[in-house]
């Protein structure tokens, strides 16, 4: 496939899942995934982690535990191993199609990843980490249930005292009122939280 206006496309699939899946490499922004035209992994995306990350490495400077709901391309893994270098990294994902595109493209490895719904592997688990990234769009959607109280208050459970949370929300035109409103909701289950505008996201720091 050829480069048109500054870009190429090396990859295109489609996901049971996620519908369109395509891989994009561009002069000025690297190489990254869209789904159904959305930036997953890569580009702006790892600029909107960094900038987060960044943040929260001057909040916690030892993570020894991270756990990724929404791991998708593994921009975010990518940027836990840079940050806190010993930490081990559990990444949960429903599509082994966007896990095998970050294998292939964005340099995806080293972590465990677990296939599973994110909040039935979340419902399971017993274990606690330091930190918890949850990134669970599909496309332009925030499922609902990653919403809910019960949701939440699982999240809350499975950080160890002092950790955090991060949930990434679009922040852009009719998505802010929706991305308020769950910042409302966040605001009643944890200590404190923390928000973060990076490009046309808001990141929502949770402290317990």
């Amino acid at each position: 496939m050829g480069f048109l206006s500054g870009q190429k496309v090396l990859e295109e699939v489609t996901s049971a899942i996620n519908g369109k899946v395509r891989v994009v490499k561009s002069l000025a922004l690297g190489t990254y995934i869209q789904v159904e035209g959305l930036t997953q992994s890569g580009g702006v995306v790892y600029g909107v982690w960094k900038s987060t990350l960044s943040k929260a490495k001057r909040r916690k400077p030892e993570v020894l535990n991270c756990l990724i709901l929404g791991l998708g391309g593994g921009s975010a893994a990518t940027l836990i191993k840079k940050y806190w270098p010993r930490a081990q990294v559990v990444g949960v994902d429903i599509d082994p199609l966007i896990v095998k595109m970050g294998r292939k493209y964005l340099g995806l490895k080293d972590l465990k990843v677990i296939f599973s719904d994110a909040a039935d592997f979340l419902k399971k688990s017993k274990k606690k980490f330091d930190l918890i990234l949850i990134d669970t769009y599909i496309g332009y959607e925030f499922p609902k249930k990653f919403e809910g109280e019960s949701f939440l208050k699982n999240v809350k459970k499975s950080l160890v005292p002092f950790g955090i949370a991060v949930f990434n929300r679009l922040y852009m035109a009719d998505r802010r009122a929706m991305a308020v409103r769950f910042g409302e909701k966040l605001d009643n289950v944890f200590k404190k939280v923390e928000r973060v505008y990076p490009e046309a996201n808001v990141m929502f720091l949770c402290y317990n």
